[in-house]
C-alpha cells in the first residue's frame, strides 16, 4: 500500500471509532507524504473537535529553585541558567495578569509554579488567589503545581479549578535520561490523582530531547492511556546551563508529523502546541493548526517569551478557525 493509501486507511479507522497501533503510528511518523498526513489529521480534528482553537495564557507564578533535576528545565536548582528567580507572586499581581490575559483574548489562565509540591503556606495563598481570579476576573482557571495529594486536588476542584497540568515529559523508556530525582511512575500517579479528584487532566510532554521516533510515540500512547482532556506538545528549547543546552533544533516538519500522528492516537483531546512553537515552527504554526493541533499557549511561557495574544487570535481567524 502506498504512503497516501496507508495514511487514509488509518484515518478511516480512527474516524470509525477505532484506534491505531504503535506499529501503525510508527509508519505514519515515517511517511514522506507530510501534507497527506496533515490533511488526514485535520479531518480527524474537525470531526471530533469542530473548528475551534483553545487559547490559553499562563503565568510563571513562582520561578526557579525547583529541587528536581529535569535536564531540560531552566528552573531546576541543579543548574545555573541565569533566569529570574522569585518566590510565589502576590495575589494582586497574579489577578492583574489574569485580567490582562482575558482582555488580550485568552480564554483561560493557567497558574504555574516551580515546585516539587507546594509548602502549605504557599498552597493556601494559591487557593486564595484562585478564588480572587474567579470572583474578580471571571475567567477559567487552570493550575500546574507539581505533585499532588488527593486531598489537595479535591480542594482545587472545590475552588472551581477546571484543569490540572502535570506532564509525563518523556516516554518511560527514556525518562531516566532526563530526570533522576523522581521517576516516570511518580508523574503517572499524580495524573491519576487529578482524574480521581474530578479535575480535568492536562498531560503532555516534550519532543526533541534526543528520544527516538519510537519513544516519541511511546510517550503519546502513555499519555493517551490516562484519557487526558488536554495534551500540550512542547518542543525543546535548549537552555544555556542545562544538560540539554546544545541539543540541535528539531526539523519543523518532524514536529508537524509528530503533532499529526499524536492526533491519530488521541482523536478527541485538545492537542495544544505549547513551549517552543514560536522558535521551531515560526509561521508553520498555521500548518500545525491544520495538521492536528487545536490549541495554543499564547503570550509567553515559563522562562521564554511568546507571541502576543492578539497576534495569535488574528492568525487563528485568518486560517478559518475560531478562538475559544
Amino acid at each position: 500500500m502506498s504512503d497516501a493509501g496507508f495514511v487514509k486507511a488509518c484515518m478511516d479507522k480512527v474516524l470509525a471509532g477505532g484506534r491505531i497501533t504503535i506499529d501503525e503510528a510508527e509508519r505514519l511518523l515515517a511517511t514522506n507524504d507530510v501534507m497527506e498526513l496533515a490533511d488526514c489529521a485535520n479531518a480527524i480534528t474537525r470531526r471530533f473537535n469542530g473548528d475551534v482553537v483553545d487559547v490559553e495564557a499562563l503565568i510563571n507564578a513562582k520561578s526557579g529553585k525547583c529541587p528536581e533535576d529535569c535536564s531540560f528545565c531552566a528552573q531546576s536548582t541543579f543548574y545555573e541558567t541565569g533566569i529570574n528567580k522569585y518566590p510565589l507572586l502576590p495575589k494582586e499581581q497574579i489577578v492583574e495578569q489574569a485580567e490582562m490575559a482575558k482582555q488580550g483574548g485568552a480564554m483561560s489562565f493557567c497558574l504555574v509554579c516551580a515546585y516539587r509540591s507546594p509548602p502549605e503556606k504557599d498552597f493556601e495563598q494559591i487557593c486564595e488567589t484562585i478564588t480572587a481570579i474567579k470572583e474578580q476576573v471571571g475567567t477559567e482557571v487552570n493550575v500546574s503545581l507539581g505533585f499532588m495529594t488527593l486531598e489537595r486536588a479535591r480542594r482545587l476542584k472545590g475552588l472551581g479549578v477546571k484543569r490540572y497540568n502535570h506532564n509525563l515529559e518523556a516516554s518511560e523508556s527514556y525518562f531516566s535520561k532526563i530526570c533522576t530525582t523522581h521517576d516516570f511512575h511518580d508523574r503517572v500517579n499524580t495524573a491519576r490523582i487529578v482524574k480521581e479528584a474530578g479535575l480535568e487532566l492536562c498531560c503532555g510532554g516534550i519532543i526533541g530531547m534526543g528520544e527516538t521516533p519510537r519513544q516519541r510515540l511511546e510517550l503519546a500512547f502513555s499519555i493517551a492511556a490516562l484519557n487526558p482532556d488536554e495534551v500540550p506538545m512542547n518542543i525543546l528549547i535548549g537552555r544555556e546551563g542545562t544538560p540539554f543546552a546544545d541539543y540541535n533544533l528539531i526539523d519543523p516538519m518532524d514536529a508537524i508529523k509528530a503533532i499529526a500522528v499524536w492526533r491519530f492516537i488521541m482523536p478527541k483531546t485538545i492537542l495544544k502546541i505549547a513551549g517552543g512553537r514560536e522558535v521551531h515552527l515560526k509561521e508553520k504554526d498555521r500548518l500545525a493548526l491544520k495538521a492536528g493541533a487545536n490549541g495554543i499557549i499564547t503570550g509567553g511561557y515559563l522562562t521564554t517569551g511568546g507571541n502576543k495574544p492578539n497576534k495569535d487570535i488574528t492568525m487563528i481567524k485568518e486560517i478559518g478557525l475560531k478562538a475559544q
